[in-house]
This record gives structure tokens, sequence and C-alpha cells, in this order.
């Protein structure tokens, strides 16, 4: 927080650089992690504001990994409110599932050199399908998602946003 900084490190060197321009919230910007392993958690809940949920964590990891920064928050004496949880979502919205697999498929394989990683991680139907694991994640906890469809972006956002915008949460 102070103009200039020095640091000394392993693998860097900083000598009087100036810290500019300051943030504009005070006291400054909000602390988002990420991870999916206990100590990352743990980490997460001391340390930070925020943490968003792995794309390549399933929601029932999500549920596994809400329920262990809970329980931290409140070891570490931290209001859950005061705390946001968030996910990242591979998705894919079409009304034909078995191509919507085959192309997320090929996707993970890409990407992640894993192509069964999509039947793990990854959200894939029509609309109201895709809709209805949304709500699954925010039942959770989440208060903010990432929604990443892998291909096909604008088609797949409009037709999310025309079911969000007609109904955000159902029910609710």
């Amino acid at each position: 927080s102070e103009r200039k900084a020095t640091y000394k490190g392993e693998f860097f060197q900083l000598e009087n650089i100036l810290m500019e321009p300051k943030p504009v919230q005070q006291p400054g910007p909000p602390i988002w992690f990420g991870g999916r392993v206990e100590p990352a958690l743990r980490r997460a809940s001391k340390l930070g504001d925020a943490w968003m949920g792995p794309g390549s964590s399933s929601i029932e990891d999500f549920r596994k990994h809400v329920s262990i920064l809970r329980r931290s928050l409140h070891q570490a004496g931290r209001d859950p409110s005061t705390f946001t949880i968030s996910k990242r979502l591979y998705l894919a919205v079409d009304d034909d599932r078995k191509r919507a697999e085959k192309r997320l498929r090929e996707w993970f394989g890409h990407v992640y050199g894993s192509p069964d990683m999509a039947n793990q991680v990854a959200i894939w139907g029509p609309a109201a399908y895709i809709n209805e694991r949304i709500e699954q994640v925010i039942d959770i906890g989440a208060e903010h998602m990432l929604l990443h469809p892998v291909f096909d972006f604008d088609e797949h956002l409009e037709q999310l946003a025309s079911l969000v915008l007609e109904d955000p949460v159902p029910g609710r």
C-alpha cells in the first residue's frame, strides 16, 4: 500500500518500483481465491474475501468444498455472509444431448487432455436443464457463477439469458 515498493525474492527482485494507481476501493479490492484442496480452501477462508469453485470440479465436489469453506470460516471467527462463494460452470446448451456431449468431450480432450472430464464436470442439454443445474449450484451456496460455454458462445449465452430473464430464479 506504500507508493513505492522493494522486493528481493528467490526468483524476482524489484527495487523502488512505483505502485500506481492506487485502488479506488478502500481498504482495497476484494481478494478472490481459487483452489479445491483443503489447505487452499482454509487459506481462502482465512485470508480472502471470496472463492471461486473451479470449473474442473463437479457440482458434488463443489458441495464438499463449500462445506469445508463454511467450517473454516466459522473456525476463523469470520461471518460467512461477508465471504462470497462462486462457481465456474462449463456448459453446452443444446437440445441434442449426444451432439453436445460429443463436442464437449472433444473440447476437454484438447484443452485438458481428458475427454472423460466432460462427463465429470460439464453440464449440457436443453436450456431448462442447464437452468436446473444452475439452481442446484445456487442452492449449495453460489452467489455468483462464471458460465463458460466452450463453443457457440453467443448462441448459448442468448439461450441462457432468455431463460434467466423470463424467470431469474423460479419459485424464489
